[in-house]
């Protein structure tokens, strides 16, 4: 056997086996589009293996051939050094392969363990199945109540499921798409330590697609960087840093700040920390003018379980609140509330020194309360529907005469904000399904600002985006802000808030825990406060 260079050890040394995976020349166009262009990938057991690239840059539709569910145009798949067609999920679960999916694939109105269990073939038994999963919940540190609804769960529980239901088929390859998203930090160093200890003990191998650079960084031994559907680099994790990482994904220089904010790298310093500092909210030009007031507010669940407890807020124009928190603390809910899709046991919410009458529908739009949600796919757009009619459906009389639609002004309107927020789309006929998640999300955001509202309520604004994307997104915000909006960031990147926040409320269990200014915050004392105790 010839002994290992360091060019063919990953980032501890190991020497690689043969590929347990090989992709070859893989190519797939959607109509004009070529999603992966003559893409070579090897995969080892015993490793775990970095696929990185901006969104739309080809690594989920590469990742879908090698699950089966999608079927590629050209180029050769090796299991073992034998060549397999992999042609829908069942295939490749019979050869040992399994995906995490970034978007869930769960039943709402099931338990947990009912939903881990489906699919599985022979007569079901209940006790086995429950003992299975919760075995697996310990192992990896992914503890969680086998009894609950999915419906009834964050979105952070529902990862957790995903991911126990992908390891209770025993995989011998796994592919994580982007896994921790909805994760909190230690949830996700938890989870990627017992991985690696697995990967190595059983011999797995393990694809791990995300665009947190740091994740990348710690949690692989080899990283591949895609961009417009190619491979633009790869190398042992080892050679790899974060600015020619982000560099190689989007094609040019990024700034430092957002590198932070996409990819939690809390030590890298620059220019932009100085410029955080200058930056003065614009509330101190405006004569703090309170534009949205929460008092006691109050919402009970299931069972009477107080989802928010008595929490109050303030939100000045022009500022950035952020609210941190470990997923399932009421910050959800709280979104909800300013959606109108609940309403209150107790308190009361004032926007502009009027009463809102929470839960009423379209009460905090007609309010000047805009929202971009936690997950758009659920509540932010509608996937089968063209751009212009996401862009025109909260105010569609926008484009309306008479209580007809204008197939003309519509499309006029849409194109309008498809320049104004650099949508990337074939025009405002497209279907939202065929923009990439970041295009998505400016959509949302686009139509939430094309109302003028007073409040931006900003819900997780840049989870599974890209450094490109986030790096848009967190300018927007900032300039929302100096526009003199109000915006509430809620968010469990704690390094995005650290960056874009004028104050941080942190939440816990429905109530606030504590309040800190941006120059008495940094994560010693937001994590203290996250865990229950004093800064």
């Amino acid at each position: 056997m010839t002994e290992a260079t360091p060019e063919m050890t990953g980032a501890e040394g190991r020497s690689p086996s043969a590929p347990c995976v090989e992709l070859a020349g893989i190519t797939k166009r959607f109509g004009g589009i070529v999603a992966c262009d003559q893409v070579d990938l090897s995969l080892h057991r015993g490793r775990v293996h970095g696929i990185l690239g901006e969104n739309g840059a080809g690594k989920s539709t590469l990742m879908k051939v090698l699950i089966g569910l999608v079927l590629p145009d050209a180029g050769s798949i090796r299991i073992d050094g034998q060549p397999r067609t992999i042609h829908d999920p069942l295939a490749a679960a019979a050869l040992g392969i399994a995906m995490v999916h970034q978007h869930f694939s769960l039943v709402e109105q099931l338990t947990v363990w009912e939903n881990v269990a489906l699919g599985e073939e022979g007569r079901l038994k209940p006790a086995g199945v429950r003992d299975r999963v919760a075995a697996i919940s310990r192992q990896y540190g992914l503890e969680i109540d086998l009894d609950a609804r999915v419906g009834e769960l964050t979105a952070g529980l529902r990862q957790r499921v995903e991911i126990i239901k992908c390891l209770r088929r025993d995989p011998h390859i796994l592919v994580f798409d982007e896994p921790t998203s909805v994760l909190t930090p230690e949830e996700s160093e938890q989870l990627f330590g017992t991985l690696r200890e697995v990967v190595a003990a059983e011999g797995r191998a393990v694809v791990l697609v995300s665009h947190k650079l740091d994740e990348v960084l710690h949690a692989t031994d080899e990283i591949t960087i895609m961009r417009q559907g190619r491979v633009v680099d790869h190398r042992p994790t080892h050679e790899a840093d974060a600015r020619s990482m982000a560099r190689a994904m989007v094609g040019r220089e990024v700034s430092l700040r957002s590198e932070r904010a996409a990819f939690g790298l809390t030590g890298v310093q620059d220019e932009a920390a100085a410029q955080k500092q200058d930056r003065q909210p614009m509330q101190a030009m405006t004569a703090d003018r309170l534009v949205l007031r929460i008092e006691n507010a109050t919402v009970k669940g299931r069972g009477g379980i107080r989802l928010l407890d008595g929490i109050s807020l303030d939100l000045r124009a022009g500022e950035i609140v952020g609210v941190a928190g470990v997923e399932g603390n009421g910050q959800r809910t709280l979104g909800d509330l300013l959606s109108s899709l609940v309403g209150l046991d107790a308190g009361r919410v004032i926007a502009n020194d009027v009463r809102v009458p929470a839960g009423s529908p379209g009460a905090m739009a007609k309010a000047g309360v805009a929202v971009i949600p936690e997950d758009r796919h659920d509540s932010g757009v509608v996937l089968d529907m063209t751009v212009a009619e996401n862009l025109l459906m909260v105010d569609p009389h926008q484009a309306a005469r008479r209580g007809v639609m204008k197939k003309r002004a519509m499309t006029a309107l849409a194109q309008q904000m498809i320049e104004d927020f650099d949508i990337g789309c074939s025009g405002p006929d497209a279907p939202l399904w065929s923009l990439s998640g970041g295009n998505q999300q400016r959509v949302v955001l686009a139509r939430e600002l094309a109302a003028e509202p007073v409040v931006l309520v900003a819900a997780q604004p840049t989870r599974g985006l890209d450094v490109g994307a986030i790096e848009y997104m967190t300018d927007r915000l900032h300039q929302t802000a100096e526009d003199g909006v109000a915006v509430l960031l809620i968010s469990s990147e704690l390094e995005e808030i650290l960056e874009l926040a004028d104050r941080i409320v942190v939440m816990s269990r429905g109530r606030t825990a504590g309040e800190l200014s941006r120059a008495d915050a940094n994560l010693d004392t937001l994590g203290l406060l996250i865990g229950g105790s004093e800064a």
